[in-house]
């Protein structure tokens, strides 16, 4: 009989593994894994940032070919009390390169002064965000593991170390911009489908 102590996600694990929690066995989740600062912020970003590239790229040929004027595209909202296309492509390059920035001085704020970009802007501060990433070198990026990072918003400061700035509140971020982008470009119509949304995914070396 299993202990009552066991949670509900531990039976979970434990009946997929075929172990005895109780009897004291490793348990999957204490298994270490270990990812550093860079792979987790800067490689994340690229693989998002490329796909963003590659859905906006998308939708051009979209309204090339269908006779869309893509400015009608920049002003479209998946809701009317949530922003734009142009803010969320605008959010992906700030929940990365700024964030990037952030990891560098310590602090992160959310975005202002925001230009009113046309289409061929919002691809083109992506590929600039692009070529940025790629300018990093992860030696400098995992120098800065455990420091400090404050994000100031209204008043409020929230303190993270740069490992939690990343998972908890970067990475989250940037999802959420880049999928509601991809959503305003597939509600109006721009053939795209999951796999464009995920981008290059990092997979094992073969040997």
């Amino acid at each position: 009989m299993r202990s009552a102590s066991i949670t509900g996600r531990e039976a979970w694990l434990d009946d997929s593994v075929g172990r005895d929690i109780d009897a004291g066995e490793p348990r999957d989740w204490d298994w270490a894994m270990t990812s550093t600062l860079h792979e987790i912020s800067v490689l994340s970003y690229r693989q998002t940032l490329g796909a963003a590239a590659h859905f906006l790229g998308l939708g051009q040929t979209h309204c090339a070919a269908s006779g869309i004027d893509p400015e009608t595209l920049v002003e479209a909202r998946l809701i009317a009390d949530m922003l734009p296309l142009r803010f969320q492509v605008q959010s992906i390059v700030h929940h990365s390169v700024g964030a990037v920035a952030a990891l560098r001085s310590g602090h992160f704020a959310p975005p202002h002064g925001l230009a009113a970009l046309d289409y061929a802007g919002l691809m083109a501060i992506v590929a600039e965000a692009q070529a940025t990433m790629q300018g990093i070198e992860a030696a400098e990026i995992d120098a800065l593991a455990g420091r400090e990072v404050v994000f100031a918003a209204r008043g409020v400061e929230r303190h993270f170390t740069a490992e939690g700035f990343i998972l908890s509140f970067s990475l989250p971020n940037l999802h959420f911009h880049a999928a509601t982008a991809y959503g305003i470009l597939r509600m109006q119509g721009v053939p795209v489908g999951k796999r464009d949304f995920m981008g290059q995914m990092r997979l094992k070396a073969d040997g």
